[in-house]
């Protein structure tokens, strides 16, 4: 496993506007390359657009923000940031309910830092095209080669090699296998984002108290 210290590197290093890798076709990227300077402008970043017809329709936009982290509060500030430019745009065709969520714990992986920061965790991945005559893999991640994902499979056929080298914008989907360490983690980074948001509270009220009790001095005064 990763170790905590590797981990907040990754997360140092992770760029706002890195291009997700992974995307989706049709509708939801017509929806996608809506929302995304959207969410850029905001402080988030696209994870990925769902249009689910299955009990009326549904647009489901997942976000984050680029450290990983996505409250109840954060869902609700984007929805009412994105209702308005979809009405405007107005993307889809009939009548639907706009669901913002965070990726949740077993989440997809879309861009390359997503496959370092998860580093050492099991994941699911499946190809558009066959790799080595295989379209779906599982194991565990072990970071990037290039624009490579480095997987070692928990299972091999004979003659196979343990770990494989994957095209990342190659895969039509990557998601992480859920597990008690990934549980753990997740719970240490949404204390961790609690944390920072009452710390940038604080902060302000901070700023707003000393602003009213700094002196002002009349207009021309020297």
């Amino acid at each position: 496993m990763v170790s905590n210290e590797a981990q907040a590197a990754v997360a140092a290093t992770v760029q706002d506007d890195e291009p997700r890798l992974i995307v989706e076709p049709g509708l939801p990227a017509r929806v996608a390359a809506i929302v995304e300077p959207v969410l850029g402008q905001l402080g988030y970043r696209l994870v990925r657009v769902r249009v689910s017809g299955s009990e009326g329709c549904t647009v489901q936009i997942m976000a984050e923000r680029p450290d990983g982290s996505m409250t109840v509060e954060d869902c609700e500030d984007v929805s009412r940031a994105l209702s308005p430019v979809l009405d405007v745009a107005d993307p889809v065709d009939r009548a639907y309910r706009l669901e913002i969520s965070s990726p949740g714990i077993d989440r997809p992986l879309v861009r390359k830092s997503d496959f370092d920061r998860y580093a050492g965790h099991l994941v699911r991945i499946e190809m558009a095209m066959p790799v080595d005559g295989r379209k779906r893999f599982k194991g565990a991640l072990d970071g990037t080669d290039g624009s490579m994902a480095r997987l070692k499979r928990d299972e091999t056929a004979e003659g196979e090699e343990p770990v494989v080298l994957l095209p990342i914008e190659e895969m039509s989907e990557a998601k992480l296998v859920l597990t008690d360490e990934l549980v753990t983690l997740a719970l240490r980074r949404e204390k961790q984002a609690k944390r920072e948001k009452r710390a940038a509270k604080r902060e302000e009220r901070r700023e707003v108290r000393q602003s009213r009790h700094r002196p002002h001095r009349p207009a021309g005064s020297a």
